[in-house]
């Protein structure tokens, strides 16, 4: 029962990373129902950057571990979410009355170029975060011993979802961007800045992917510049798991395929642990194409 608990809060604190950059992909697929393929190289960008701000500011020396990091997330999300904005600007503005075949084509060189400037500014060996940045303690719960980081993970990450989640449904933000999830020419007729709500959107989803590449650092204390196609895919799975365009359904998906994974490698075996995910995503849309929460988050407003 140890073990199994052990696995369980490990699954949930990577569901909650692959959620975290689900996040993005569901957001930009709801508004422009584009699949952002450079996103996982977003998330990429975003473990590196904080490497390079948390190595040459010493911001946990400074502020102390836990303000540090904070300060640390923040600064990570809003360049990121500038990068962000910046991709959608050259890269996806342009064909917005193109066929939507150009915007993969266009996301996929983006995600080429990302990569490889990560390769050549930071080098293709791997990358070391400093050890010691958060206290390596445990917390005991229900008789068992959870480390500390392991647990800020998982509350940090569901706390993001659920400020996200409230942004979108309870602010005249979110309610823009519901409405141009719809339908951006009634949303322009009703007085709504469509370009502006895709830039929004353009901000949040590449800070969440941003925050979620520093929390991979900081969890394994390694990083690679090729890391965000891997867990570009994986997160993506847990959009279509969940429902892609649906934040919620991106939320879940992450989750659960966090916790299949962590389950999966710990009592069947390691080599198959990502097999086993994909197998139970192709069950559960065979069973519900659309996925476990339906394909739109958005409702008429």
């Amino acid at each position: 029962m140890e073990e199994f608990f052990h696995q369980l809060t490990n699954g949930l604190a990577i569901g909650g990373i692959y959620a975290l950059i689900a996040l993005g992909y569901t957001m930009v697929y709801g508004v422009l129902k584009l699949i952002n393929f450079a996103h996982g190289d977003l998330f990429t960008i975003g473990a590196y950057l904080g490497l390079t701000l948390l190595t040459s500011l010493s911001l946990n020396q400074y502020l102390g571990a836990f303000l540090g990091v904070l300060l640390l997330a923040v600064m990570v999300m809003g360049l990121v979410g500038i990068i962000g904005i910046i991709l959608d600007r050259a890269a996806y503005r342009p064909l917005r009355q193109s066929p939507r075949l150009s915007a993969v084509v266009s996301a996929l060189g983006a995600s080429i170029f990302f990569q490889n400037a990560v390769m050549l500014i930071y080098g293709a060996r791997y990358k070391f975060y400093p050890q010691g940045i958060l206290p390596r303690i445990a917390l005991n719960i229900l008789g068992v011993d959870i480390p500390l980081m392991r647990i800020l993970i998982l509350l940090t990450s569901v706390v993001m979802m659920v400020a996200l989640y409230l942004f979108i449904q309870k602010t005249k933000v979110g309610t823009a961007i519901r409405a141009a999830a719809i339908d951006q020419g009634a949303a322009r007729l009703m007085g709504i800045n469509v370009d502006r709500v895709i830039m929004i959107v353009f901000l949040i989803g590449p800070a969440l992917g941003g925050v979620a590449g520093l929390m991979v650092g900081l969890y394994y204390g390694q990083i690679n510049f090729t890391m965000g196609w891997v867990y570009g895919l994986k997160a993506f799975t847990a959009a279509i798991l969940g429902g892609i365009g649906n934040i919620p359904g991106a939320m879940v998906g992450g989750l659960l395929l966090g916790v299949i994974e962590a389950l999966g490698a710990a009592y069947i075996s390691i080599a198959w642990k990502d097999a086993i995910a994909f197998c139970v995503l192709i069950g559960i849309l065979i069973v519900r194409p659309t996925g476990l929460l339906g394909e739109r988050v958005a409702e008429k407003v």
